[in-house]
């Protein structure tokens, strides 16, 4: 048995313990939060969010793309969110790798270099900095605003805010 079958089980077990409810698909916190995909962190927990309260999207570095560009987007313009939360974190994996040297990795596995971008980056500062700035600069997101960026410590759990170079 693998480890999904292991979360399905669990699942079984949850699902059994709780009643039925239907949340509204719009969140609660009118709050989109942008984080790594870190197994370490438990965005719920550690910003005491409940279900239903804020889009949580999650990616290598928690950087902005332009899926993740589409998927704010989305949120903000069909599902009322108003807030962007940046959410990076200390010792993150990106940090572990070139870009150059993670596409040619990929390239020699496959014989083909992604078209994607690998996103890497040694400062998390200014990583977390170059991401505030994507979200604000974007024509496609209405509520660019209230947009806020945090390294989250992993060691500690304490967040610590970022501003942007033109703060």
């Amino acid at each position: 048995m693998g480890a999904t079958d292991d979360l399905v089980t669990n699942n079984q077990a949850f699902a059994a313990e709780l009643e039925s409810r239907h949340l509204d698909v719009r969140p609660s916190r009118r709050l989109a939060i942008v984080t790594c995909m870190d197994s370490r962190l438990d965005v719920f927990a550690a910003l005491g969010l409940g279900d239903g309260e804020a889009h949580v999207l999650r990616n290598a570095g928690g950087v902005i793309t332009d899926d993740v560009i589409r998927s704010l987007a989305i949120s903000q313009r069909r599902l009322g969110t108003r807030e962007v939360m940046l959410v990076h974190h200390t010792d993150c994996g990106m940090q572990t790798l070139t870009d150059d040297g993670f596409r040619e990795e990929l390239r020699q596995a496959t014989g083909v270099a992604p078209a994607f971008a690998i996103e890497s980056f040694t400062d998390v500062d200014a990583d977390v900095r170059q991401s505030l700035l994507r979200v604000r600069r974007s024509d496609f997101l209405l509520h660019t605003g209230a947009v806020r960026g945090f390294v989250y410590d992993v060691d500690t759990h304490a967040l610590r805010e970022v501003l942007a170079a033109e703060e």
